[in-house]
């Protein structure tokens, strides 16, 4: 780790402390949130902890830890008019709990992973199709990777599948892989520890170079987590190990704006010890834009950020705040941040994804008849 670096992240102490005082927490109870759908365990599935996707005819696709025909999880669909068809139950040899959300071609496939499962019960990666057409691409062994816990997998132009994987791998630590369109798999990068990154659980970003970016709940310069750069080569950079005196423990995507500053979350330190939304710019100078009152705010930020057509910022914490069920927040542009009620749902772990029209979808892990719901947000 080059001196300057480890110098700039202990830089961020000043800023910590200012910005974390600029935003203010307001509660509200929110009239804008619709349950969709309620999840009943079996045969449709319980607990979604992936993001959703969507069709262009208004469809959501998702993925349940739990339930469905072998109670291993499930692939289902939910229309427009809140009809649930279960696609898919796993049934271990094809993998077992759906702890990642789906990503989509332009030909309508999904693509997505279990946490366990497959040739070796260490996960796997999928592909299906809208009918429920199922297939197996890959099946981790553990030097290629194991147990990824990463809540998606993103494609590239050629149809190439990159993700992270939490354990596996060179270290055991970790990895980042490829899977190609014939079904080869390569690690691009195995993580070893501080300095280097390790154990990540979010999912990654490509820029239009081919560039990966990701975090890493440990590992870093201070073993409290990384953001890092993978280049086509598969050459990492580090540029930004948290330390004591910021956030701990990245979990979340990044996100990037136009100007290639990159935003998330941690799920601990920060004024509260409950973790932080932060911003990463190209510098690499990280600034605290809100840390998190387990009251007031809730606590576990886990799921991705989504930004608003007006510059807001959308998320979702698991646990506590004003209702002790987790929350759904906002951080608006003037950094002003308030939370709304999941309203029926609880826990919801994921975060949020956008239509076209700005509306906001979801999936909780509890809630409802008590393993989930589906919910849809109006701003």
């Amino acid at each position: 780790m080059p001196t300057t670096q480890r110098t700039r992240s202990r830089s961020v102490a000043l800023s910590v402390l200012l910005l974390s005082a600029v935003a203010f927490t307001q509660s509200l109870q929110a009239q804008n949130i619709q349950v969709l759908y309620e999840f009943a365990d079996t045969p449709d599935g319980a607990q979604v902890y992936g993001p959703l996707a969507g069709d262009r005819a208004g469809n959501l696709y998702g993925t349940t830890s739990q339930g469905g025909v072998y109670n291993m999880g499930t692939v289902f669909k939910l229309d427009a008019t809140g009809h649930e068809t279960v696609l898919h139950s796993f049934n271990g040899v094809d993998g077992v709990a759906g702890y990642t959300g789906l990503v989509r071609d332009a030909e309508n496939n999904f693509y997505g992973m279990t946490i366990g499962g497959g040739a070796y019960n260490l996960g796997t990666v999928f592909k299906i199709d809208a009918a429920g057409k199922f297939q197996l691409l890959h099946s981790f062994s553990g030097p290629d990777g194991a147990t990824p816990y990463a809540p998606n997998v993103i494609r590239d132009a050629a149809g190439n599948i990159y993700s992270m994987t939490s354990a596996g791998g060179a270290y055991g630590l970790g990895t980042v892989f490829k899977l190609d369109t014939a079904g080869q798999e390569t690690v691009l990068h195995s993580f070893s520890g501080p300095p280097d990154g390790s154990e990540p659980t979010a999912g990654l970003i490509q820029d239009a170079n081919g560039n990966l970016y990701g975090t890493t709940t440990d590992g870093g310069a201070f073993d409290l987590g990384a953001v890092f750069k993978l280049d086509p080569s598969g050459n990492e950079t580090v540029l930004y190990s948290f330390s004591a005196i910021d956030g701990e423990h990245p979990t979340t995507s990044l996100m990037a704006d136009s100007n290639g500053n990159f935003y998330g979350t941690t799920v601990s330190g920060g004024a509260f010890g409950n973790g932080i939304l932060y911003k990463l710019d190209t510098a690499g100078t990280l600034t605290v834009l809100h840390s998190f009152d387990p009251d007031a705010d809730g606590t576990e930020p886990f799921g991705r950020l989504v930004r608003d057509n007006s510059g807001n910022f959308w998320g979702t914490t698991e646990t506590e705040g004003p209702w002790g069920v987790g929350t759904i927040y906002k951080l608006d542009v003037t950094g002003k941040f308030s939370v709304y009620d999941p309203a029926g749902g609880a826990n919801p772990f994921a975060g949020m994804i956008r239509d076209a029209q700005g509306n906001l979808y979801a999936g909780t892990a509890g809630g409802g008849k008590g393993v989930g719901v589906v919910f849809k947000l109006t701003p």
